[in-house]
């Protein structure tokens, strides 16, 4: 009886801040991500916004790409189990969970359709994103008042020449002040390669159009959240979270 008690107690202790999760009150709007398992990285996505207490989708499903390897468990705002894989810089992985979205979008053109609130940068040759682990600005945006001089400047600059990342909408995943080094970072949505033909790094991708079309609904005074999991963790979880 007591081993059952310890077992009923040491259960409860690991799912119980899963359970005790659910999406902020504040958060009116919600990009659903679902993959068909842990290691797909093929994904649905779905708009939903949040109208007099209840959840409804906004316009049709859409069909995107996840990393090469899946997902693994990232650091949003969602619990993690206890034990369970989690997202680390290089390993193809999508980071899984809740996080938050409408922070900030960045692309090549000078300027792009958005609600007032939805910060934009054009990118220019100054403009850097850290994924060296070695770096103060891990995971962190800085633009240079000159153009970039060491290896390491010019390593970290988000102008490529490569239209997959002409339009970006940051994920809150691993963000700072709280990045910690080796946990993923530079995790956006931008452009799918290929027509959808290839998968990603790391980040989610669509067609240019349905980026353009999301990143045109997101309102930051709705709250907006990026829902990503696989179908057995979302039917799990949906209730519980208050998810859509």
């Amino acid at each position: 009886m007591r081993s059952a008690i310890a077992f009923l107690i040491t259960f409860c202790f690991w799912i119980s801040p899963l359970l005790g999760f659910e999406l902020p009150s504040a958060t009116k709007q919600v990009l659903l991500g679902i993959t068909s398992g842990w290691q797909s990285s093929r994904v649905t996505f779905t708009f939903y916004e949040k109208k007099f207490g209840v959840w409804k989708k906004s316009g049709p499903s859409w069909k995107g790409r996840v990393g090469r390897s899946g997902l693994a468990w990232g650091r949003g705002i969602s619990p993690v189990p206890s034990g369970a894989k989690m997202k680390k810089e290089g390993d193809w992985c999508a980071p899984a969970g809740v996080f938050d979205i409408g922070i900030g979008a960045w692309g090549y053109a000078s300027s792009i359709e958005r609600k007032a609130g939805l910060q934009y940068i054009q990118i220019t040759t100054r403009d850097l994103w850290f994924e060296d682990t070695e770096s103060p600005f891990y995971n962190q945006y800085r633009r240079l008042d000159h153009e970039p001089e060491t290896v390491a400047e010019r390593k970290a600059q988000m102008r490529q020449g490569d239209h997959a990342h002409s339009l970006k909408l940051f994920i809150a995943h691993n963000a700072a002040p709280h990045a910690i080094p080796g946990m993923g970072s530079s995790i956006f949505f931008h452009i799918w390669r290929e027509g959808g033909g290839k998968p990603t790094a790391g980040c989610s991708t669509m067609s240019e159009s349905k980026l353009k079309s999301l990143i045109a609904q997101i309102d930051p005074a709705k709250r907006p959240v990026y829902v990503l999991l696989p179908k057995s963790e979302y039917d799990k979880y949906r209730g519980v979270w208050k998810l859509p």
